[in-house]
């Protein structure tokens, strides 16, 4: 019998597994393979896998994909780099928790289910109209099951992959979360470049996202990685997703980092966070603009019957822009070039 079946029973793999079971709980279960890697499976769509000797000092990582359930070319990468090391194609360094998000809107093809999974962590689980809702609990269980992986090690970095519904002129980018006086360190600007992501969105405040409780509340290195458009499973061309795919790899296997070949950063900062604010709030940015569109000074972005939006003395570009949210939630935001870069 195979590890993949050990652990997944009928099932070819850990995707399969985890659509399977989308709607259920899994019982624990932890396969030893025979370079002496634990490979816990915690529940439905959460792996945890610890390398037979650790050294004191070495980081815990944590992947995520699919807190959008429609996008799933970082779900399949995730399923490859766990397929490889099933296979014994490659031997683990570093404790890792990697993590399916929102296995039920994976199963029907969905960005959600009933709320955006994505704002409902830092304890927003915990308020109306999310509390008990599906995509409320699996929140809150994966905020404890990280916080339990934290307490091994002081040193954690967490990438939440995700691909974007709508192009983008920057096709890969990573958002930083805000964290007050704290500055992005240089080698993971180098693991960025190494996976192909050559733009990084500083983010202006905290927020209720993955990237940001894990990096807010349990002190990670944090980012918030999108990868391309999305595609449903199976249509993906999964030669674009190389880079961060051979990044991992090389992450986990504990193998020195590569040069960046001279490569840097582009850095933007958020300068507007757009807000729906109700009935009379009108969004003037097209449904099919993509994300780093540029806008000339002075046009007007956004108004309701109080207020307005115009872009300032110098261009600005728009991010995540999206007119189809609830009152009282991020429409887009507007960015600019940090100017020292």
């Amino acid at each position: 019998m195979t590890p993949r079946q050990r652990l997944f029973g009928t099932d070819k793999d850990w995707l399969a597994h985890t659509l399977d079971q989308a709607s259920s709980s899994t019982a624990e279960a932890t396969l030893i393979l025979a370079d002496g890697c634990a490979v816990s499976l915690l529940d439905t769509g959460i792996l945890r896998l610890v390398p037979a000797r650790t050294a004191s000092d070495d980081h815990h990582l944590i992947i995520s994909a699919g807190i959008h359930g429609n996008e799933t070319a970082p779900i399949e990468v995730l399923n490859t780099l766990v397929n490889e090391l099933l296979d014994g194609q490659w031997s683990l360094s570093i404790p890792v928790l990697m993590i399916l998000g929102n296995p039920p809107a994976m199963a029907r093809g969905e960005r959600f289910i009933e709320f955006n999974m994505n704002r409902l962590f830092a304890g927003a689980h915990e308020k109306r109209p999310y509390h008990d809702t599906p995509e409320a609990q699996r929140a809150r269980e994966l905020e404890q099951t990280c916080l339990q992986f934290r307490n091994a090690s002081k040193h954690l970095l967490h990438y939440d992959l995700h691909t974007a519904i709508r192009p983008s002129i920057r096709e890969k980018f990573a958002l930083y979360p805000f964290v007050p006086d704290r500055e992005v360190p240089v080698a993971q600007c180098d693991f960025l470049l190494e996976a192909g992501v050559d733009t990084l969105l500083l983010q202006h405040r905290t927020g209720t996202t993955f990237s940001s409780f894990t990096s807010v509340d349990l002190g990670a290195e944090s980012f918030t990685i999108e990868l391309g458009e999305v595609r449903p499973f199976g249509h993906n061309n999964l030669s674009r997703f190389e880079g961060i795919t051979r990044a991992l790899r090389r992450l986990m296997k504990g193998e020195p980092a590569p040069g960046n070949g001279g490569q840097h950063i582009t850095r933007f900062e958020v300068v507007h966070e757009i807000i729906n604010t109700g009935d009379q709030f009108h969004f003037l940015v097209p449904d099919d603009i993509a994300n780093f569109t540029s806008y000339d000074p002075g046009t007007l972005i956004w108004q309701d019957d109080r207020s307005q939006y115009k872009v300032g003395a110098a261009p600005e570009a728009i991010v995540f822009p999206n007119r189809h949210v609830p009152i009282g939630q991020r429409v887009g935001l507007m960015i600019r070039p940090l100017t020292d870069d």
